[in-house]
């Protein structure tokens, strides 16, 4: 999906689909607005041609052609380019229903999401489109290259995240993170678990934690923990471990942001598909200027596709 097209998302996917190595893993479709991809790709000075196509069935896989499923959602008088539009909120929620019904039929493999506006699909009322992390169903994970981390919870206040944190929460989501990661192709995973407290030594780690990791490793996860939340990361990094379970947001953010922001890849566990997304947002400031980067949708892609055919996570440069 092209992202909100008043932002950068056009931009990028363009740029993406000009360096030439996405086939290679997969046969892109774009879903959106091929008004604001053909002005993306003008302004952009690539030399690709953009061509609607009504069902992925019918796509060529021509690599100077981007093909792009264009339902009629959006007027383009109603893009603004470096502004948000409720007109293009709404169309963005259309464009991910889309993808996700298509997906869900089994007609696409997995979704990427180019960088929307939430201020936008607020303003329309469409903000509940967007697939929500919710505890015990859904999970944040972030990747780049060794690290990849899953949080437990994502938007929660600190002040709740204790009384989230119960170990059967632990178990499921051990449970449903393994499974994820065997389905992409990693045959053996291996989960290390972040402590809540420091040095994991506090109520939370004692009561809940460690008894989550135990009920997960009985029913054949390979999971360890609690570990210490300033040691764990790390280990991710030097292969100990596949996945680290992080317990709240900024835990696992500020260690995947530091190690290596740009490039970084986000995966929403919990659909019956991979659904990828970008950590950057619509860049406003720089819309139609040609300069916006466009390595994150492109790893995007690269994983979606690679996690798709159950090759696991591939190596990115």
């Amino acid at each position: 999906m092209i992202g909100d097209p008043c932002g950068v998302g056009p931009e990028v996917v363009a740029k993406a689909w000009a360096q030439g190595d996405l086939h290679a893993c997969c046969r892109p479709l774009l879903i959106g607005s091929a008004h604001a991809m053909r002005t993306a790709v003008a302004q952009s000075g690539l030399g690709l041609k953009v061509r609607g196509i009504d069902a992925p069935e019918r796509l060529t896989g021509r690599r100077d052609v981007i093909e792009i499923l264009d339902s009629g959602a959006l007027d383009p008088a109603d893009i603004t380019p470096g502004a948000d539009s409720a007109a293009c909120g709404r169309a963005s929620a259309t464009w991910l229903d889309e993808a996700d019904a298509l997906a869900r039929s089994g007609r696409l493999q997995a979704t990427v999401m180019a960088p929307i506006s939430s201020v936008a699909m607020k303003s329309a009322g469409v903000l509940d489109r967007v697939v929500q992390i919710k505890p015990g169903r859904s999970y944040l994970l972030l990747a780049s290259g060794a690290l990849r981390i899953a949080h437990l919870t994502d938007h929660v206040p600190l002040r709740e995240v204790s009384q989230l944190i119960t170990a059967r929460l632990i178990a499921s989501s051990l449970r449903q993170l393994d499974a994820a990661l065997r389905q992409w192709g990693i045959a053996a995973p291996r989960i290390g678990v972040a402590g809540f407290n420091p040095h994991a030594a506090g109520p939370e780690d004692e009561e809940q934690i460690a008894p989550g990791v135990k009920r997960a490793r009985a029913s054949g996860v390979d999971a360890t923990g609690p570990i210490s939340p300033d040691t764990v990361f790390r280990q991710c990094v030097e292969g100990r471990f596949d996945l680290v379970l992080a317990m709240y947001h900024d835990q696992g953010h500020i260690a995947i942001k530091t190690a290596a922001f740009a490039g970084n890849v986000a995966i929403v566990v919990g659909p019956p598909y991979p659904h990828v997304t970008v950590a950057h947002g619509t860049a406003y400031d720089i819309v139609g200027r040609g300069i916006a980067d466009h390595t994150m949708i492109r790893n995007a892609i690269l994983t979606a596709g690679s996690l798709a055919e159950g090759r696991a996570f591939p190596q990115l440069h």
